[in-house]
Formats: C-alpha cells, structure tokens, sequence
C-alpha cells in the first residue's frame, strides 16, 4: 500500500518506517526534519521510500500528498505534557487542527490510522482498569488535544485509533524524557532518582510493540475501522515506585526515595485494560524486564551532552 507518515522521522516512526518498508509498502515520511539527524537514513536506499520535508500544520502540502496514498498515519505532534505546556500554540495547531484537517480531507477509500494517548483518562477510578468505555477526562493540554483529535478520527468514518500507554524502548530517534526510559537513564548514570507521588500509577508499552500494534491496525482494518483500542503491556500497569522496584533488580545499587514535600505536574493515575486489542488477536512481544535490559545495553552507548561544554 501506499503510506504516508507525517512526523516519521520521530521516536515511533524511525522503528515503524523501516518495518512498513520491510513489508513491502510504499512510505512517504513528511517531517521538518528540524534536528537534521540521520534517523531514517538506512530507509533512503530503499526504492519504496521517500522523504518531503514540510510542516503537517500546511495543507499546501499535506493535501496533494493525501491525494497519492492510501493510507495515513499523523505521527507529527508536540508529545507530552510538559512540551505542550511550554508550547501551547503549537500543541494546538499540531496535535489538534492539523489532524482535524486531515480527517476532513480523508477519501472515501482511504485509511486513517492515528496514535492517541490512554493520557486521556486522566485520572482512574480507584483500581478499575480503564476501558475504551471509560469517560475521557484529560488532565493536561496533551490529553485534551489528542483526544480532540481522536474524536475527529472517529468521526471520520475511516479511521483507527491507538491509545497507546507510555512508550519505552530503544529506537533511531531516542527519548529520554518517558518516563522508563528516564528512569533507566537516571538508574545507570546516577544511581539515584527521586520520585514525586510515587503511587501515580501509568500503562507502559514497548515501541517495537507499537510498531506491531499499527501494522496489525492496517492488517485488520475492516474488522477495527471506526474503534478506538488500547495499547499497552497488561502485566505493567504500575506506580512508579513499583517501576523504579523492577529497575533495581537490573541495576545493582539503584536507589529511589519519596521527596517529602513537592508533587508531579502531570497529575495522571490510572491503570488500563487492553483487553479489546488482544481480543483481536494482538498481544505484545516485549515485557518491561526485557526492554529495561535492553535500555541499559543502550545506555552503554549514549552520552546526552550534546550541548554541554564538558
């Protein structure tokens, strides 16, 4: 099929774009490329890829290229909580009107496969797991704007959405502000973290997973067009002291405590089923024991001082 992939050369698209290539598809990546790094640099050999740099928010550009494919996956967003708070405008204008914009102009034949957030629930209720079902009460401006661009998708008629935990994994494109990557990071290289509301519960799910839930989405179109689905690791529904306990089997002499005083902005708790997607035969391959040592093997091989001067 033909795809276009808006923001692909970010943390999920620099593992998704080479396993769509992998499987035969045509991708087409439209990105700033504002970092101009190398994250898609492998894919460039591949005839079946192609690279437009622009803006997602310009449907100068968006819309001729919609025009060429079948199917469009907008990964372009400002991810997380923080990020949008300091960026409010552009939160807004990419996260939400540019993906009300595609949805608009999404064809009668084409498909519509669109990353959301389970941030949207906001906070759960006590310790029954959120459903596709449960009421959406974002928290942050993160969440509002996905989940406004998730309803849009839905109403489209022609679209999937993937509400997908926090992600954690090593990738092209590397992140390491989600928070098991982080706190993998901290582990490693300090020794120490110290932890805010350490009960705030979170679903974590692995990026090669992600990788695999969206090629299931576009193998299973028909049977889950219209719906959203959950995507996380059933067996890792947990605080962030129970995180920080799983990452300390790892990492000999890790330590985290509890600040006595302060508290967390992202003020998220909740835990999830994914029940729905694994009914559709789904079902990840990646447990967190196995993506925290694969994270620290990485780790080995990462130094973020980019802009330090020692």
């Amino acid at each position: 099929m033909r795809i276009l992939v808006t923001g692909g050369a970010g943390y999920i698209g620099s593992m998704l774009v080479p396993a769509l290539l992998a499987r035969g598809h045509q991708v087409t990546v439209l990105d700033t490329f504002a970092a101009g790094d190398t994250f898609l640099a492998t894919s460039c050999a591949d005839e079946n890829f192609d690279a437009v740099r622009g803006d997602t928010r310009d449907m100068r550009v968006v819309e001729p290229l919609m025009a060429k494919h079948d199917v469009i996956i907008p990964l372009a967003a400002l991810v997380g909580a923080p990020l949008c708070a300091r960026d409010q405008i552009g939160a807004t204008s990419l996260n939400r009107d540019a993906v009300l914009d595609i949805a608009k102009r999404v064809g009668a034949q084409q498909r519509l496969i669109f990353p959301t957030t389970n941030s949207g629930y906001g906070v759960g209720e006590g310790n029954a797991p959120c459903t596709e079902d449960s009421p959406l009460r974002p928290v942050s401006l993160y969440g509002t704007t996905k989940v406004e661009a998730e309803k849009a998708v839905l109403d489209s008629g022609r679209g999937i959405t993937l509400r997908l935990a926090t992600v954690f994994g090593m990738a092209p494109r590397m992140r390491l502000d989600l928070l098991v990557n982080d706190f993998t990071w901290r582990a490693v290289n300090d020794r120490a973290v110290v932890l805010f509301e350490a009960h705030f519960r979170r679903n974590f799910i692995h990026v090669r997973d992600v990788v695999k839930a969206f090629i299931h989405a576009l193998d299973n179109y028909d049977a889950m067009r219209g719906e959203p689905f959950n995507v996380g690791l059933s067996e890792a529904n947990l605080s962030k002291a129970q995180l920080c306990e799983r990452i300390a089997r790892h990492v000999p002499g890790f330590t985290y405590l509890e600040a006595p005083v302060g508290e967390d902005p992202d003020k998220r708790d909740y835990i999830v089923s994914n029940d729905k997607l694994e009914a559709t035969g789904w079902a990840p391959d990646h447990g967190l024991d196995a993506g925290i040592r694969e994270l620290i093997k990485g780790y080995r091989t990462l130094r973020n001082g980019r802009f330090a001067n020692v």
